[in-house]
């Protein structure tokens, strides 16, 4: 396989017990092959989990170039997708996860708009959420479009994000050079470390696109999926704490590296 794109694409993956898991990995990779043009390899961030292991031996990648990494850290989607970038080959990285699929236009267009504007870092797609059923929920990373939003439309900018919170990374494409100079995800901030990612790199003049008229299918809030778990599950938060993170986002995003973080309650 001939490999058009020099990007690896980041896979974390802790269980393969969860609901459904087979049939939405089997899509997810699919999604992949469906492209017309390729990816220089798909890095799977992996736990040791005897099922999970034995599941992605036995799978069938066909031709698709795969790295699989193990960690042996305690697993969480932030220690992950950096691990998986340290062992990335590719000038430039996407995040993926297993419920959800790339457009079969997202590479193809990825080139083409790196080739125009070498001046971007960072490629963010418009993300369509669905529900569990596939139903559509929404949209994510198109409001840089909207007029008076931005100061460029259809760029992602440090002001923006303090005015607005609803950005994510899920299919966007970074530079990996970006990542390797400001760092990745902080595994000490909860609920929001994916707006103080994108907040630090703002700051530090990242440039950031969104791509319009394609889209990454995103699993909004699967049962048992980290974010679900921040709102229905064992993680669930109230009011006071995501405001509390959502501030800690605002106050940390100055700092490259992970610092010691712990939310206390206002009775404390």
């Amino acid at each position: 396989m001939e490999n058009n794109l020099s990007l690896s694409i980041i896979l974390p993956i802790k269980s393969a017990l969860a609901k459904d898991f087979d049939e939405y990995f089997d899509k997810c990779i699919k999604a992949i092959h469906l492209n017309e043009v390729k990816p220089a390899e798909l890095v799977i961030v992996h736990t040791e989990e005897e099922q999970l292991i034995e599941f992605l031996n036995s799978y069938d990648f066909g031709d698709l170039k795969v790295q699989k990494v193990l960690t042996t850290e305690e697993p969480s989607f932030c220690n992950q997708i950096n691990l998986g970038v340290s062992k990335a080959s590719g000038d430039w990285v996407s995040f993926y996860e297993f419920d959800d699929e790339y457009s079969k236009i997202w590479f193809k267009n990825v080139k083409k708009y790196i080739e125009s504007f070498p001046e971007v870092q960072v490629f963010l797609p418009v993300v369509v959420d669905v529900d569990e059923k596939g139903v559509f929920a929404g949209f994510t990373n198109e409001a840089t479009f909207a007029a008076n939003f931005t100061q460029e439309i259809g760029t992602l900018t440090n002001e923006t994000l303090h005015n607005y919170q609803n950005f994510q990374t899920a299919g966007a494409v970074f530079k990996k050079q970006v990542i390797n100079d400001f760092g990745g995800f902080k595994s000490s901030i909860k609920l929001t470390f994916v707006y103080e990612f994108l907040l630090r790199l703002t700051y530090n003049s990242v440039n950031i696109m969104t791509i319009p008229r394609l889209g990454y299918k995103h699993m909004n809030l699967r049962e048992g999926s980290i974010f679900w778990n921040y709102k229905y599950g064992d993680l669930k938060m109230t009011d006071d704490e995501v405001k509390f993170w959502i501030q800690t986002a605002k106050k940390e995003y100055f700092f490259v590296n992970d610092r010691s973080i712990k939310y206390e309650s206002q009775e404390n």
